[in-house]
């Protein structure tokens, strides 16, 4: 098998694993660590975080501040609210980066892919025609072109 290599990568892999929840500690956090926490946006529902792990350059979740597990368990105005951060989000993908397409979604529950069962949270992803080259299927790699920390800064300003 061959390797590619990201360095940089380590020090989110080997973290350690902390107790508690991942995005009521990072909205709990003092806002001045924004930037390290990869906060993009704090609204009156929820925040909009990079993810650490991307599909793709850009990919976002977004959050209520509300710890539940499922989309039911939170209130129409809460609802329509994290919508607008994904509208807000996405427009900010568009003049940052001009994907050609998004994926938006949620995994409710372990059984459907959720990382963070315990907190209901929304997958934004942008995609580009040819993003989903040979390396995934052949050599179970994805290939990420831009830091997280670049990322952030090209968001951020638009955001």
């Amino acid at each position: 098998m061959k390797q590619i290599w990201s360095p940089w990568r380590l020090r989110y892999v080997a973290a350690p694993k902390t107790e508690g929840c991942f995005f009521c500690d990072k909205a709990a956090a003092e806002p001045a660590r924004d930037r390290e926490n990869y906060v993009l946006l704090r609204g009156e529902h929820g925040l909009i975080i990079l993810n650490l792990f991307p599909y793709n350059t850009g990919h976002f979740m977004v959050a209520p501040y509300q710890h539940v597990p499922s989309l039911e368990d939170l209130d129409a105005h809460t609802l329509g609210g994290l919508m607008e951060m994904v509208n807000r989000g996405i427009k900010a993908l568009r003049q940052t980066f001009r994907p050609e397409g998004f994926n938006v979604g949620v995994n409710l529950g372990a059984a459907a892919g959720a990382g963070i069962a315990d907190h209901v949270h929304l997958h934004v992803v942008p995609r580009w025609i040819g993003d989903t080259n040979f390396m995934p299927v052949f050599s179970e790699t994805k290939v990420i072109p831009e830091l997280l920390d670049a990322t952030y800064d090209k968001l951020k300003k638009v955001i």
